[in-house]
């Protein structure tokens, strides 16, 4: 018996309703499932040499950034420069220690924890640094450049040195192709620090979802001194936003002549990821207007006008679960470069 139109419109209105059903299903389950890694992969060996209670974290694989001749990321590093470009001061110290950065130096790890905030001028000395650097090191060389106006201490196997300075810096041979340096107050004591690679899981999976990048940070904000929240008294909601977020993750990656750069936050809930997404998006907005005023234009350089402009043209701002997501392509022209000629 053929169906009469009214049974095939009925038909039509509920498979309609199954499938816009299924649809919001699907967008609901997905929005319950954090972001993909932005860049993910193991964490680098160098990593499990850095105390596990660092508050930020910085892995750089210059080795990597020194095959891209023509990335944006390596000229910003200054591993595309050549030798006689260097400044006089710089090019001294290469001439004494042997040691060239952009040629010797092969990964970088950073183990940062910040004294105060805001940072105020001279005070960069207040906060506690230790690197752990890959490289090829003349060490003879090395320490006796140090010694001009350092010291040396003995300690087991290993010699400290120490040299004055804003800031500070003490460092050590751990082998003819590792060096630990710490800066900071009583720097010597952050090398005697035990190094694990016992992280919480919270900070491990943020490291895993950026450490396929040659350039990777991760931050843990339950771990920053109290006084970075005393920022935002005045403003109390938009520190309880700030006080959501639980973690920061960032990675830059070269993609052909651009960076393709991704900063990951993740929040305590995805009621306050919403919020910080909102407030993000308002900053950008605002920032736009702002950026319109011609008062404001006449307060920059031409350059520093134009980079402005296309960050905030070309930022992203999604959200998904707990997760608010930043992506950014830099363009070559966007840090100085001229444009590339049109054919």
């Amino acid at each position: 018996m053929p169906l009469s139109s009214r049974q095939r419109a009925l038909i039509a209105i509920a498979v309609i309703v199954c499938l816009v059903g299924a649809a919001v299903g699907i967008y609901l389950y997905r929005q319950r499932l954090p972001f993909p890694g932005a860049v993910a992969g193991p964490p680098p060996d160098l990593l499990s040499q850095l105390p596990a209670d660092a508050p930020v974290v910085v892995y750089i694989d210059v080795a990597a950034m020194r095959g891209l001749e023509h990335s944006p990321l390596a000229a910003i590093l200054g591993l595309t420069s050549p030798g006689p470009n260097l400044d006089r001061e710089y090019a001294e110290f290469v001439r004494q220690t042997g040691f060239d950065y952009a040629r010797d130096l092969d990964r970088l790890a950073i183990a940062i924890w910040p004294q105060g905030f805001p940072a105020s001028p001279g005070s960069f000395g207040d906060d506690h640094v230790l690197s752990i650097a890959d490289g090829r090191f003349d060490e003879n060389k090395i320490a006796a450049y140090a010694l001009r106006s350092g010291k040396i201490t003995p300690r087991g196997t290993h010699s400290i040195y120490e040299v004055p300075g804003n800031p500070p810096v003490a460092f050590e041979f751990d082998s003819p192709a590792r060096i630990s340096l710490a800066s900071g107050k009583n720097g010597i004591d952050l090398l005697a620090e035990p190094r694990s690679p016992t992280r919480d899981s919270a900070t491990r999976a943020r490291i895993e979802r950026v450490a396929g990048a040659p350039i990777f940070s991760v931050v843990r904000m339950d771990n920053l001194p109290a006084n970075f929240y005393a920022n935002f008294k005045n403003l109390p909601q938009f520190e309880h936003i700030v006080r959501s977020v639980r973690g920061i993750s960032l990675a830059g990656k070269p993609d052909g002549d651009q960076i393709k750069v991704a900063l990951d936050a993740e929040c305590d809930s995805m009621k306050n990821a919403l919020e910080l997404a909102t407030l993000l998006d308002g900053f950008r907005f605002f920032g736009s207007v702002a950026l319109a005023d011609p008062k404001t234009r006449r307060q920059m350089t031409p350059e520093q006008y134009a980079f402005l402009k296309a960050l905030l043209d070309r930022v992203k701002v999604t959200h998904q679960d707990k997760w608010v997501r930043l992506t950014l392509e830099i363009t070559p022209e966007m840090l100085g470069a001229p444009a590339p000629l049109a054919h």
